[in-house]
């Protein structure tokens, strides 16, 4: 069975263009729509924490982390969001190719900026409790963490996969 599970190979035989396209549309929104709602947290987040008594008396290290940790943090927001923007100026133009496309690229890039956004709030909340050295240890270790299984896991399946042989270009 599981020789079967590695040999078989997943197809969508009889699906059209069209179909295929507004497929992949629809499951790149959904994804979108998760990161963008933790993606807006966060910065909403970080948006209060400038606003902190004792923020105002951190010292120029944190103030910095943090305003890198904003500007990515709205930077993946605006990637992540773009799509939408893109899909509203090209409706009804018969771009969907196009949309997707551009939309894959902007929704990776937001990605990679989250996982900033986020390794950069993780030590601004580990720079509060544990000592300089150990939260940037540790942040380090959520950062791997994070490129481990965003990026490097996707590539190795990716790579190793015996079952898809040649790319046929229709995309998952």
């Amino acid at each position: 069975m599981s020789e079967e599970r590695s040999t078989a190979h997943y197809d969508r035989q009889g699906e059209d263009k069209r179909q295929r396209l507004d497929r992949q549309w629809n499951e790149l929104l959904q994804e979108l729509r998760l990161a963008q709602t933790g993606t807006q947290i966060l910065f909403a987040f970080l948006l209060t924490i400038a606003f902190q008594n004792r923020f105002q008396d951190a010292d120029s290290f944190t103030h910095a982390v943090y305003a890198g940790t904003l500007i990515a943090a709205a930077l993946a927001a605006g990637l992540l969001l773009a799509p939408v923007s893109f899909h509203r100026l090209v409706f009804q133009q018969q771009l969907r190719d196009q949309l997707i496309a551009v939309a894959h690229h902007l929704a990776n890039g937001g990605l990679a900026l989250l996982v900033i956004a986020m390794s950069g709030g993780v030590l601004l909340a580990l720079d509060a409790v544990l000592s300089r050295t150990a939260a940037i240890v540790v942040v380090a270790l959520v950062l791997a963490w994070f490129v481990a299984f965003w990026y490097l896991l996707p590539e190795y399946v990716r790579r190793t996969s015996t079952s898809r042989g040649p790319r046929s270009g229709s995309g998952e």
